[in-house]
């Protein structure tokens, strides 16, 4: 059995638990051939380490604000194992490994499968800055192994303590 199979994910993943607590942000969608934007909304973001049931595991929870009034929630809860972290739930099935190797501990790697989209899936890198409280995400849309959008998503650390979170309303910033 490898080490990173015996240990829990603050251990082996320790970039992924630095992300623990709420961010806020914006995503914005672009066309991969035109570079035309698309879609751009603020986020909200929190994540959550817990271990239940003897198991490790990961939960976020994403908020999505548009300037026309619009919302959307959706939860990814997920298991870490050997290494990784997992989701397969209604939307997703996929991964999150830290990037090897990455000298200076900055990075993330998740690839996942869109369930209800048959032939698309994407890559997301992760980017951290060193103080943790800035990171840069990118998506790398696939439909039927051409790349056809991306989604670059800019968010800043708003508190550890997503335990005490209240506040639903879109990010003040």
């Amino acid at each position: 059995m490898s080490e990173t199979a015996t240990l829990g994910v603050r251990e082996a993943m320790p970039i992924l638990a630095s992300n623990e607590g709420v961010w806020e942000g914006v995503y914005r969608y672009y066309d991969a051939k035109t570079g035309k934007l698309i879609d751009e909304h603020q986020s909200r973001l929190i994540c959550r380490l817990v271990h239940e049931d003897g198991k490790d595991r990961y939960h976020q929870t994403n908020f999505y604000y548009w300037d026309d009034g619009r919302t959307d929630v959706r939860e990814f809860p997920a298991w870490y194992e050997n290494g990784r972290v997992w989701w397969d739930n209604d939307l997703i099935k996929g991964w999150a490994a830290h990037m090897q190797p990455d000298d200076f501990n900055r990075s993330t790697c998740l690839n996942w499968t869109r369930k209800n989209e048959p032939g698309i899936y994407l890559y997301e890198m992760i980017q951290n800055n060193d103080e943790r409280t800035k990171r840069a995400r990118t998506w790398q849309w696939f439909r039927n192994g051409e790349c056809y959008q991306r989604t670059l998503i800019d968010e800043v650390f708003v508190t550890k303590d997503w335990q005490s979170w209240t506040y639903d309303g879109p990010p003040r910033s």
